[in-house]
């Protein structure tokens, strides 16, 4: 185990030189020392970049030679039990001297208790219930669908994934009594601290009489003591974890809610054949008629949301509605970890779907990663950018009223390859709410928009929108032709500034006429001296007889403007003449 004391790139490569293994990562930091003689470090994917961890077996070290068997069985039971809830094997490297398993990131939960120490005994009790809800799961699917036994249920063998979820691992002893050589019955009692959740006819008995019992008995009464353990973590062991074994009495409770309590005196049961499977545990936590000792899974908000984010596919449009609505209502209570690592990707997945709960779930999958790193952000605007070929309306909505929110974070080539194409379609939509939503994304997206776009395509569109039934929407297509006149290329600036904002002068609707009048003092730099004087002033100078007074103020603001303009060009103009003075001949007929 020296070669990965210091964590160096020389270590490593010693590693390789020894191994000859091209290894699938990059080694971190160490971040424990399992109990379970595995030693786990931080890492990254070669190939992306990704962050993954790497549980470590040194084959060398003496006092791991015994437990060499119960290594490779931890291998092959993660390679072959595939299932959300067991903490995912993705590569492994093997050697002489070595193997390192790659799995998705992870730490280990006993840091992760430490950090929820601190919570309300609210927010803790709802963590800590839906992650028993997680281990039951994959317990019932290792007892009944894989005729297994896990045989080492404790802290140690859990570990807790970037999104707070529980992933159970620790598969060392873990057998199916068919296995050749089931290392459980044999080799039960190798691994450290294995008899502090071995269940009482183990500890009469030994680890070979499992091999004959329900292959939940082991597992169920270390659910218990686990569940003991999380929800009580300052307390020794309940009495009954020791001869001769009585019921657990009332005052064991401590923090264990008590809708949960009559499930974990029954997972304690002393006789093997009437405890209570982890399927039946986590039945009666899921039971919808929920009863005083029921339902204490099903009423979690966790349990809730993860399993409304798993079937949202399939679920009816009242079934999405109300998931959406609490995901909106309840956006700030959830764990942080929790809103970025799991409901914002399930939220994202859904937007693949489209359909009309995506007008609804394009501001939740804003509001969600608002906190996520911009490498993170760059899966939320893949389904965004798509969004805008839907030819759903209220989408299309979504995406534009909530455009200031991710405009700055889309490249250019997205938006003049991608956006583009299907936003223009919004100018001549049938609906005016839509014409008038593109118009307002133009503001945002026209630094990204290519000179072509902009001196051309775009200014078609809007030439058209200038003659628009709806008032409002040839006010701000004035307003919009005014702020993009800077930058639009000179001689288009020429041809098509004057003309938009005299058109709009002559508009019936009063605020289109002031929108005129403000897009001509907002451009001045944009005409040369001789347009000021030969077509700007007189467009201008009609509006000072305007009706409304409103008009006629702005109309004699900007007049001013460009009157001192030609004012100072005048000034500044030679006066061509004779040496000495200017004649000036009348000839008279």
């Amino acid at each position: 185990m020296d070669y990965l004391r210091n964590l160096g790139s020389a270590a490593v490569s010693t590693l390789v030189q020894k191994s000859g293994i091209n290894l699938p990562f990059t080694l971190g930091q160490k971040v424990a020392s399992c109990e379970t003689f595995w030693v786990l470090y931080d890492a990254t994917k070669r190939d992306d970049g990704s962050p993954v961890s790497v549980f470590e077996y040194d084959f060398v070290h003496p006092l791991n030679k015994p437990t060499i068997p119960l290594a490779k069985n931890a291998l092959r039971k993660l390679r072959t039990i595939r299932h959300p809830d067991v903490l995912k094997f993705m590569d492994v490297a093997e050697s002489e001297s070595a193997i390192l398993i790659m799995t998705e990131r992870v730490r280990p939960l006993s840091a992760a208790l430490q950090t929820w120490a601190s919570k309300s005994q609210q927010e803790r009790q709802d963590w800590l219930l839906w992650g028993l809800h997680r281990v039951s799961v994959a317990l019932a699917f290792i007892n009944d669908s894989a005729a297994s036994t896990h045989g080492s249920v404790r802290p140690n063998a859990i570990f807790i994934s970037p999104s707070g979820e529980w992933k159970l691992g620790g598969f060392e002893v873990l057998s199916n009594p068919k296995d050749d050589n089931p290392v459980l019955y044999t080799m039960g009692g190798l691994p450290p601290g294995s008899m502090s959740c071995a269940p009482p006819e183990v500890k009469k008995n030994g680890w070979s009489m499992l091999k004959d019992g329900p292959s939940s008995a082991a597992d169920s009464y270390a659910l218990g003591l686990l569940l003991h353990s999380v929800f009580n973590p300052t307390h020794p062991p309940p009495e009954t974890a020791e001869p001769p074994h009585p019921p657990p009495q009332p005052s064991s409770r401590g923090a264990i809610p008590p809708s949960v309590f009559p499930c974990f005196k029954k997972l304690l049961n002393p006789n093997p054949k009437a405890r209570m499977t982890p399927k039946t545990f986590l039945d009666t936590g899921m039971a919808e008629t929920a009863g005083e000792a029921s339902g204490f899974f099903a009423n979690n908000r966790l349990v809730k949301v993860c399993g409304g984010l798993d079937n949202f596919s399939l679920g009816s449009e009242v079934e999405k509605a109300t998931l959406l609505r609490t995901l909106k209502e309840s956006a700030s209570s959830f764990p942080p970890e929790f809103a970025s690592f799991r409901i914002l990707p399930s939220l994202v997945t859904a937007l693949e779907y489209g359909g009309a709960s995506a007008a609804t779930i394009v501001p939740l999958v804003l509001q969600f990663g608002k906190n996520v790193s911009p490498d993170e952000y760059m899966n939320i605007l893949g389904p965004l950018i798509r969004l805008f070929a839907s030819p759903d309306r209220g989408t299309r909505m979504a995406l534009l009223d909530s455009l200031s929110e991710y405009a700055d974070k889309v490249d250019k080539k997205a938006v003049v390859d991608k956006i583009w194409p299907n936003l223009q379609s919004g100018f001549t939509d049938t609906v005016p709410v839509i014409r008038e939503a593109t118009i307002r994304a133009i503001v945002l997206l026209s630094p990204k928009l290519s000179d072509r776009i902009l001196n051309n395509d775009l200014l078609r569109h809007l030439a058209r929108l200038q003659s628009d039934p709806e008032a409002s929407i040839r006010t701000n297509t004035c307003i919009l032709i005014g702020r993009l006149g800077p930058t639009l290329g000179y001689n288009t600036k020429q041809k098509v500034l004057v003309p938009a904002f005299s058109k709009a002068l002559k508009d019936t609707f009063v605020h289109a006429r002031v929108a005129g009048l403000v897009a001509f003092t907002a451009t001045s730099e944009c005409f040369n001296i001789e347009d000021v004087a030969a077509k700007v002033i007189p467009s201008i100078v009609g509006a000072t007889l305007d009706k409304e007074k409103i008009v006629r103020d702005q109309a004699f603001k900007a007049m001013e403007l460009f009157m001192k303009r030609l004012e100072t060009h005048a000034a500044s103009m030679v006066c061509f003449s004779s040496s000495h003075a200017c004649f000036v001949v009348f000839t008279t007929v």
